[in-house]
């Protein structure tokens, strides 16, 4: 877990313009996020579950 948990420290929230986005999201933490749950995924803006 401590593995995971430092991949994401690199990964920031962005406001511009009013609109939240999240930068540094990878295709492989958009992966772990995915097995991690829902709740995960909406922490990080991720909505769909494809």
């Amino acid at each position: 877990m401590r593995w995971i948990f430092q991949m994401f420290q690199a990964v920031h929230l962005v406001t511009i313009n009013g609109a939240k986005q999240v930068s540094n999201l990878t295709k492989e933490l958009q992966d772990i996020l995915r097995y991690l749950g829902e709740y995960c995924c909406q922490y990080y803006l991720m909505f769909s579950s494809e």
